[in-house]
């Protein structure tokens, strides 16, 4: 049974938790994409989007994948991010999409499967009882959001390393891509998908993940930032080709180490 946590509503930004009403500005808050339409937020604005010289774009996004490289060869992966006592839990965490929390969807854990593709041996689909059927671990850790503020959690689930090499990934590909139910495309970079604190979560604080906090399972990762762990995952992908993510596609870096 799925443990339901009380939450205030309210708009969310890319990495926050609930704010004070206010009214959405289509022209500086991203809409909910909407699977059913064929145009993106911003092709559907893009008479109205003031757009920057190609030329500068070009050199920024130089400049960001210059940044990735810097941040992936100063990556450890043997070096673990501070843990901290259970007693600093945050109860319930903080919500964090690029939408209001009103507009979750829940996602029906009985009916719900993982798919699994790319550079794998066993594309089997998993369902949630396969994955609580795996070794998990606990660990109590920091979401850093990139507008600056923090909250301490606890996370329980299967290692994702363990999981990547149950089905038989090539662990030297580049990439681990994953599809969510809300639209919120993501990717991490093999090295940060194999750290030991890097988690497919099933539980927070000791309890089922809650709806709003990516039951059935969410990814959660000590070493990247908040926009990095994708709830609600449907599909993990194990690629050599750059996947990309929501924010990245609108200009924030990719890597995103911590």
């Amino acid at each position: 049974m799925r443990h339901e946590i009380p939450f205030s509503p309210g708009p969310s930004s890319r990495c926050g938790g609930p704010r004070r009403p206010q009214a959405a500005d289509p022209l500086t808050r991203p809409a909910r994409p909407d699977p059913w339409r064929a145009f993106s937020w911003r092709a559907r604005h893009a008479d109205r989007v003031v757009r920057r010289p190609e030329a500068v774009e070009a050199a920024l996004l130089a400049i960001s994948r210059f940044n990735d490289g810097v941040q992936a060869l100063l990556f450890d992966p043997n070096k673990l991010a501070p843990t901290y006592p259970a007693s600093m839990i945050l109860r319930p965490p903080k919500f964090n999409a690029y939408y209001d929390v009103m507009d979750v969807k829940p996602v029906d854990g009985a009916t719900w499967h993982l798919e699994v593709s790319g550079l794998v041996a066993d594309k089997r689909a998993w369902t949630l009882s396969d994955l609580q059927a795996l070794p998990q671990t606990s660990m109590v850790i920091k979401h850093i959001c990139v507008e600056g503020w923090s909250y301490i959690g606890g996370w329980t689930g299967v290692p994702l390393r363990l999981f990547l090499e149950r089905v038989g990934a090539d662990l030297r590909a580049k990439y681990v891509a994953f599809k969510t139910a809300d639209n919120y495309p993501s990717s991490i970079d093999m090295a940060s998908a194999l750290h030991p604190q890097t988690l497919l979560a099933l539980e927070y604080g000791g309890d089922t993940i809650a709806e709003p906090f990516g039951y059935p399972m969410r990814l959660r990762t000590a070493v990247k930032l908040g926009y990095k762990n994708p709830k609600w995952v449907t599909a993990i992908e194990v690629t050599n080709k750059y996947p990309g993510g929501y924010w990245e596609s609108l200009g924030f870096p990719w890597f995103a180490g911590i």
